[in-house]
């Protein structure tokens, strides 16, 4: 039996596995960037009126609620949360 010998030695296997490396981290690459694009045409979705009353929302959270959230972690005090907080419901 007579072998060819005319190829590219160990210099071929080195770029076939460097290749294929290369191939399958080009797949997760597509599988992850598709999984983070349809996971943010989902989260777009949730966030504009709320589909039940019609109130505009700010991200998927009311701004009263973020108010609350700013008085819970003292933030601002009792005055300027009662202020804000008429303001907001003033101008529904």
């Amino acid at each position: 039996m007579m072998w060819y010998d005319g190829g590219w030695g160990w210099g071929g296997w080195f770029a076939m596995a460097v290749f294929m490396v290369l191939f399958w981290a080009l797949i997760v690459a597509g599988v992850i960037a598709l999984v983070r694009y349809l996971a943010g045409a989902r989260h777009h979705q949730d966030s504009g009126p709320h589909p039940l009353n019609g109130e505009p929302r700010w991200g998927s959270r009311r701004a009263e609620d973020v108010l609350a959230e700013r008085f819970a972690r003292g933030e601002i005090d009792d005055d300027e949360y009662e202020r804000r907080l008429a303001l907001l419901r003033e101008h529904r």
